[in-house]
């Protein structure tokens, strides 16, 4: 009834090397010079938009209510903003034309 160290070893490694595979396929997805961040209250959802966004005061101020609610760890393993979904395409659709 011993405990097989080295089965469990393999087993980690698996799964390991699957959510490796996942994240790399999430990653591909994001063109270059863009991020994902996921935005909603209660139900989250994933956006990708332009790292220059990061340079606007606004979306500075959404980041900023990040910070606070969630400090520097995300539930959602990415950045995650807390503000409606509505306010978010809102102010991107505004930066957009800027």
């Amino acid at each position: 009834m011993g405990v097989h160290l080295p089965s469990m070893a393999l087993k980690a490694k698996q799964i390991f090397k699957l959510h490796s595979l996942v994240t790399r396929n999430q990653l591909s997805s994001i063109p270059k010079g863009h991020f994902a961040v996921y935005v909603g209250q209660t139900e989250k959802k994933r956006f990708v938009v332009p790292v220059s966004y990061l340079n606007h005061p606004s979306f500075q101020e959404l980041l900023s209510s990040a910070e606070e609610e969630f400090g520097f760890s995300h539930p959602m393993g990415g950045l995650t903003i807390p503000c409606k979904e509505s306010t978010f395409i809102n102010l991107t659709s505004r930066l957009t034309n800027y």
